[in-house]
């Protein structure tokens, strides 16, 4: 063999390396998207929120969903209560969490009240595309992505 001979056979082997490599990657998070936790109903309400939702191009795949929450206080005191997600819809192969506006609690567009209304709903379901915040007053969706840097 001469020497550009094994530069090629390296190559090669580096190539076949790094796609087995990629490969094992994509496979590995294809197994965690299928084991999303995303209930899915068949008797979803029709109202006017799925009607918006569906209008935007979202499949909406389960009605309100109530998430029970358990604390323990002190390892001794216990404490419950329950989040409520509103819906959930998919868009091409993206999941996302919706909640619906509210007079009596409206969300005002700033960087700490977002956080504080809805980062608990994306941290529950981090496989989610983002959450979806139906305001029916003004028929608008607002997608809302969390990037959380450590």
């Amino acid at each position: 063999m001469e020497n550009g001979d094994v530069t090629v056979i390296l190559l090669i082997l580096i190539m076949v390396v790094g796609y087995l490599i990629w490969r094992i990657q994509r496979w590995l998070d294809r197994s965690t998207q299928k084991r999303m936790r995303i209930p899915r109903q068949s008797d979803i309400p029709q109202d006017e929120v799925v009607e918006l939702l569906e209008g935007a191009g979202f499949d909406v795949l389960a009605g309100k969903t109530k998430i029970p929450i358990t604390m323990t206080i002190n390892d001794r005191e216990q404490l419950e209560s329950r989040l409520f997600i509103d819906y959930f819809a998919q868009k091409e192969d993206q999941i996302y969490l919706v909640k619906v506006a509210k007079e009596r609690k409206p969300l005002e567009m700033t960087g700490s009240s977002v956080r504080d209304m809805l980062l608990a709903y994306s941290l529950i379901y981090p496989e989610a595309g983002g959450v979806l915040y139906v305001d029916m007053a003004l028929n608008k969706i607002k997608k809302i992505t969390f990037h959380i840097e450590v």
